[in-house]
C-alpha cells in the first residue's frame, strides 16, 4: 500500500444546502457520513427529477445553521461498538427518529426545530414566488450523486493560483477534505476506479469526478456569487473538480487519518 495523505476535514451536512458542521470524527457507512443530509425541503417550483430547494433558488440557506439537538446520538450509530463485535461485522443501524432531531438557527439568530412551521414559512417567504416547500426525512443522505464526496486541500490551492485569488474549499461541500503529498492539484482524479484505506479501516471506491454547478461560485458564509470560479472548472477542468466515492468497509474517520492507495 502508498501512503498518499490524510484527512484535513470530515464534514457533514445535516439539511441539504444549508451550513455544514466540521466534525473531529466521523461514522461513515455505506449509505455516507453518519447524520449527513438527512432532512431537506423539496420545492413545488423544482423539476420532479430534482425536486429540493437549494442554495442555487436561495443562496441564504448558506447562512442557515443545523445542529442535531442530541450530539451525542448524532456522532454515530447506536450499536456501533456491538455491531463491530459481533463477526464478521454487522452493519449497525441509525438511531431513532427523535434521536436525530436538527434545530436550525436562521441567520437573525433564532433557533426553531427543522419541522417548525415558522421556520418553513420563513424559508418560503425568501423564495422567489413563494412555492410550497415540504420537509422530507431519510434514513440516508439525500446526496445528488454518491453517498461520500471527496476534495483535497491541493485542488482549492491549484484554482486560486489560476484564478489569483484565494479559494475556500468549502465552497465544495464535501465530506472528505484531503490533504495530499502531491504538490499538484486535482490529484484526485488519477484515482478513479481504484480504492482508497482510510484510517486503519474504512475502504473507499472511488467511482467518479464530481461535475459541478453554480454552488461552487457561492460563498459558503455569505453567498455571495463569484461566477468566475465555475467558468474556471468548466474550461480548464472539464467541469469537474473533486471526486465521489462509494464505501465499501464502513468504520470510524478522524481528522489526520492516513490515506492509502490500496491498488
Amino acid at each position: 500500500m502508498n501512503t498518499i495523505g490524510t484527512v484535513a476535514g470530515l464534514w457533514r451536512y445535516p439539511v441539504k444546502s444549508m451550513r455544514g458542521e466540521d466534525l473531529p470524527e466521523a461514522f461513515v457507512g455505506f449509505a455516507g457520513v453518519y447524520g449527513d443530509r438527512l432532512f431537506a425541503f423539496t420545492s413545488s417550483a423544482a423539476p420532479k427529477g430534482f425536486p429540493y430547494l437549494t442554495a442555487r433558488e436561495q443562496r441564504k440557506l448558506l447562512q442557515y445553521r443545523p445542529h442535531f439537538r442530541h450530539p451525542d446520538k448524532a456522532s454515530r450509530p447506536v450499536n456501533l461498538a456491538e455491531a463491530e463485535s459481533l463477526a464478521p461485522g454487522l452493519t449497525p443501524v441509525y438511531a431513532d427518529m427523535p434521536e436525530l432531531m436538527v434545530d436550525v438557527q436562521t441567520p437573525t439568530g433564532a433557533t426553531l426545530p427543522i419541522d417548525d412551521p415558522t421556520l418553513i414559512a420563513q424559508l418560503r417567504r425568501e423564495v422567489s414566488g413563494a412555492p410550497d416547500l415540504t420537509l422530507v426525512r431519510s434514513q440516508r443522505a439525500l446526496t445528488d450523486c454518491r453517498p461520500v464526496s471527496l476534495f483535497s486541500l491541493q485542488s482549492a490551492r491549484r484554482l486560486g493560483e489560476e484564478l489569483r485569488t484565494p479559494v475556500d474549499q468549502r465552497r465544495f461541500r464535501a465530506n472528505l477534505y484531503l490533504d495530499f503529498n502531491a504538490a499538484s492539484g486535482f490529484v484526485e482524479n488519477d484515482f478513479v476506479g481504484r480504492s482508497l484505506l482510510i484510517g486503519s479501516k474504512v475502504v473507499i471506491s472511488i467511482l467518479e469526478r464530481d461535475p459541478r454547478c453554480v454552488m461552487i461560485t457561492l460563498d459558503p458564509d455569505t453567498g455571495e456569487a463569484r461566477p468566475e470560479f465555475l467558468r474556471q472548472v468548466a474550461q480548464v477542468h472539464d467541469g469537474m473538480a473533486g471526486v465521489y466515492g462509494a464505501v465499501l468497509v464502513e468504520g470510524m474517520l478522524h481528522k489526520r487519518d492516513v490515506v492509502q492507495l490500496l491498488d
